[in-house]
């Protein structure tokens, strides 16, 4: 029975110097993780679904990624966002506006790039605040990209009819396998 007292006071202490150790910058990190993932849920569901049990859910889903973001718990949040687009678009006939895909697409990103750079810093971590502020400067670069051609492909979309619906498409293929092509590229260049 002493050992068992013994073993439990040490772990208490483990966890208070673990407690004090913990530096703000990975805890802002991780905040930023759970704000996305709640944002994004709350964007991406009808507001039909807004109950205390469901807002509960969406809150333990957006604390899962923050605490560990090293496990598979960002993936579980993104298909647990993109299930609350489908079920908004196909299940309450919303209709899908261009803002909100652009909101939820943005969200979905910062969250998984938030929690790729959290897997990388331990909580005692001491970081130079520019390095967050370039990791962020260089997520906003690719969702304005994104953005700008959503844009340019929706109104691609829209132009010519049902003929325009399938040159977006068209150009939507032809911009994938060239991503792919100059990722290929990359990897293969190092």
């Amino acid at each position: 029975m002493n050992d068992l007292v013994e073993g439990l006071t040490e772990r208490v202490r483990a966890l208070r110097y673990g407690v004090r150790r913990v530096s703000p910058t990975p805890l802002l990190v991780r905040a930023g993780i759970f704000l996305s993932v709640l944002v994004g849920l709350l964007v991406a569901y009808p507001a039909q679904a807004f109950t205390s049990r469901s807002l509960l859910a969406f809150t333990v889903v957006a604390v899962l990624p923050a605490v560990a973001p090293r496990r598979l718990w960002p993936t579980f949040a993104a298909l647990v966002t993109v299930g609350g687009w489908l079920l908004a678009t196909l299940g309450f006939d919303r209709p899908p506006a261009l803002w909100r895909l652009l909101a939820v697409a943005t969200l979905l990103y910062l969250a998984h790039t938030l929690a790729a750079l959290a897997a990388l810093l331990p909580y005692d971590a001491v970081v130079d605040p520019d390095l967050v502020l370039r990791w962020l400067a260089r997520a906003g670069g690719v969702v304005l990209a994104a953005a700008v051609l959503g844009i340019v492909l929706a109104w691609l979309g829209g132009v010519g009819g049902d003929r325009g619906s399938q040159v977006a498409t068209v150009v939507g293929l032809l911009v994938a396998v060239g991503l792919s092509g100059l990722l290929a590229w990359l990897l293969r260049r190092r």
